[in-house]
């Protein structure tokens, strides 16, 4: 039972992003807002929607119901680190990539000590949430292929922050 709540609850955060994220998109667009790495962006939701798939599969095949309560102690800390992120960012935090011209970058919160601290969080994020329910075989195989999915990524938008 608790896994389901958890992935309901993951779910209900990933679907309140996209709509934070389509908010923030038509504020960008009336500033004369680019995009970038339109070309990616199906892969990354392919790849979260995978990700949920998977976490379900895995639990229904080998699932043990378990939960490390570290861990998921863990997450709850990521999503703290999370909130720091978006709120820092405010309304140029995307799930896309949007550069507007004449307007700074921000350099407030975390974005002080690195340079893509929201790509930690999908990082650990990726590794911890299935880690959570011992599902080892969605943990390993969803790391891998977030990393290279954020090599193309951050280097596009490394390539749209440079202009």
């Amino acid at each position: 039972m608790a896994f389901w709540i958890f992935l309901f609850f993951i779910i209900g955060l990933r679907i309140a992003e996209l709509f934070l994220a389509r908010r923030n998109e038509q504020w960008l667009l009336s500033k004369g807002a680019v995009e970038y790495g339109q070309a990616h962006y199906p892969f990354i939701v392919g790849l979260h929607v995978l990700f949920i798939l998977s976490l379900i599969i895995e639990y229904l095949l080998r699932g043990t119901g378990e939960l490390n309560p570290y861990l998921l102690g863990l997450f709850f800390l990521l999503l703290a680190f999370k909130g720091w992120v978006i709120s820092s960012l405010g309304r140029f935090w995307n799930t896309k990539i949007y550069r507007v011209p004449r307007f700074p970058l921000v350099k407030k919160g975390p974005y002080r000590f690195i340079k893509h601290p929201n790509y930690v969080i999908v990082i650990a994020e990726i590794a911890i949430i299935p880690l959570i329910f011992h599902l080892y075989y969605t943990a390993v195989i969803f790391t891998v292929l977030n990393a290279v999915m954020l090599y193309v990524r951050i280097r596009e938008e490394n390539r749209a922050l440079e202009l």
